[in-house]
């Protein structure tokens, strides 16, 4: 049987998790009106730039801090209305320099992660999370059902 080939567009952005020696982690309070709501900073990938660099970019651009050795713990994906692929790379890490900075974006700052819950989360923000935090997850999913959508950790 002779396969099929396929192609299809893509947008790659990441998002990273950056945690200090006090267990606490970096969270944005975004001001987007597309999605709103308390987040871990990142972005998108630019052309040519591998993720590796693109990660540590878009950390800096939003929160002041350099990061290094970033490790990817996870991916989500789903279908735009348009038809792309959407894919953002989760990463990890404790190992920064620097002091927070407010971007554009909106205001950053550290929290106990057992304070995220207080605050308005991004939608999905909490279904990622678990992915950021698990040994067993890698991946989150919005997989089409009917007329809606759900959402799938594997």
């Amino acid at each position: 049987m002779k396969r099929r080939r396929t192609m299809e567009t893509v947008e790659l952005t990441n998002m990273c998790m950056i945690e200090n020696q006090k267990g606490q982690v970096v969270v944005q309070l975004r001001k987007k009106k597309d999605w709103p709501g308390l987040t871990f900073p990142g972005g998108h990938v630019l052309p040519d730039e591998s993720f590796h660099d693109a990660v540590v970019r878009e950390v800096y651009e939003e929160t002041g801090l350099t990061i290094s050795c970033p490790k990817l713990c996870g991916i989500k994906q789903f279908k735009t209305s348009a038809g792309v692929r959407y894919m953002v790379l989760f990463y990890r890490t404790n190992s920064f320099v620097g002091e927070l900075t407010e971007s554009i974006e909106g205001p950053v700052f550290w929290l106990e992660p057992n304070r995220i819950q207080e605050y308005q989360v991004a939608p999905d923000f909490l279904e990622m999370y678990q992915v950021f935090c698990s040994e067993t997850l890698s991946e989150f999913f919005y997989q089409k059902k009917g007329d809606g959508w759900n959402i799938q950790l594997y």
